[in-house]
């Protein structure tokens, strides 16, 4: 069973939709013991970081995610979730986040060249970085779609797929049992599904 974690912050609906196409068990949950009983957790999110992380750490799914994580249980972040795992963020300030992957979300203006429309909003290619078995069933220059103002930075170690939009972008991120992918899977079509077969099948934590 999978667990997508709900602490009122994630596009909840698309994700349960795109796991059950592919056949795999899954729950949308607020409870913890349920999530915990979970062989797999995916921490959605959409907004803004500071609120989302407020709202992680009040429903106290930020202690879940870390108690779960450390347990060696198979813990996918996508788009806002992928920037909590990091270890902090300067949307709007200076906030910590999860930690469990090392790096800072930066605002891409910083980074991009003047003129660049943001948010970042389309298909854009992934060109990986090194072998990850969440992309097993995806290509080098496979596209997908991003919706984004901040990006992960400071995490080389981690990297495992960028994006061009003007200058490199870190597109996902892994650290053991720990994945991320700034993307949307759900909204990227078939490739999109491939990465959500590769986390829902067989073993994922071996990088």
């Amino acid at each position: 069973m999978i667990g997508i974690v709900d602490y009122g912050v994630g596009n909840l609906f698309s994700l349960r939709s795109s796991f059950a196409a592919i056949g795999a068990e899954v729950t949308v949950s607020r409870d913890k013991a349920v999530l915990a009983a979970c062989e797999r957790l995916v921490l959605p999110g959409v907004g803004a970081f500071p609120d989302a992380a407020r709202l992680l750490s009040e429903s106290g799914m930020a202690e879940l995610v870390l108690r779960e994580a450390g347990r060696g249980k198979p813990i996918l972040g996508i788009c806002l979730g992928m920037q909590l795992l990091l270890e902090r963020s300067l949307e709007y300030g200076d906030h910590r986040g999860l930690g469990l992957i090392p790096g800072t979300v930066r605002p891409i203006s910083e980074t991009i060249p003047k003129g660049l429309k943001i948010p970042h909003i389309g298909w854009n290619a992934l060109h990986f970085q090194k072998k990850s078995p969440l992309f097993r069933y995806v290509r080098e220059g496979d596209f997908v779609y991003f919706v984004h103002s901040y990006h992960a930075t400071d995490c080389l170690p981690a990297t495992v797929a960028v994006t061009e939009y003007g200058a490199p972008l870190v597109a996902a991120v892994a650290a053991g049992n720990v994945y991320g992918c700034q993307f949307h899977p759900e909204k990227s079509g078939a490739v999109g599904l491939s990465i959500l077969r590769a986390f829902a099948e067989g073993e994922v934590a071996v990088c």
